[in-house]
């Protein structure tokens, strides 16, 4: 078991960290745009469509990563006064009753809007935009796997912790 959740985990802070150089390249790119924009009075939908498809991935790509360091946003005014056990009671039951379902309903809800997509290899609306929308929507794909997998991670873990005390 601890192989499978260290191969997950692994899976996901190398996805991270991969995503992290997302934010770097939207800041690079944005001021691209703000010195084309106002400084040559130049504007470029291509770039602006490439920082919006940046700022997608990071988070849809990222969660996973930000799921395995507990970064996501929690209500724990009881939570942090648990024992070890007793959280990971808290999150096996969260990940099983919530998060997984949510995942794999997102994924069943989203192939036909994605295989759609892909079936006429869609396009941005704007003339000059990213003619890659396809790949775009196809993240909400990856964004349930991804998820889904560092869950399962995170329940295997809880299991152990519950199991071992």
């Amino acid at each position: 078991m601890n192989q499978i959740t260290r191969s997950l985990d692994f899976f996901s802070e190398m996805t991270g960290r991969f995503c992290s150089w997302f934010v770097a390249l939207m800041a690079l790119i944005t001021c691209v745009v703000v010195v084309m924009r106002y400084g040559l009075d130049l504007g470029s939908v291509l770039l602006q469509d490439v920082v919006l498809y940046l700022h997608g991935a990071l988070f849809l790509l990222g969660s996973s990563f930000a799921l395995k360091r507990n970064a996501h946003v929690r209500v724990d005014i009881f939570y942090r006064e648990f024992s070890e056990k007793k959280k990971a009671f808290v999150d096996l039951v969260g990940h099983c009753l919530f998060l997984q379902p949510v995942c794999w309903v997102i994924f069943l809800f989203s192939w036909g809007f994605v295989e759609l997509s892909w079936r006429i290899m869609e396009v941005s609306a704007e003339p000059d935009g990213l003619p890659f929308v396809y790949l775009q929507k196809s993240l909400l794909i990856a964004l349930c796997l991804f998820m889904a997998l560092q869950s399962f991670s995170e329940i295997l873990k809880s299991i152990l912790k519950i199991k071992n005390g």
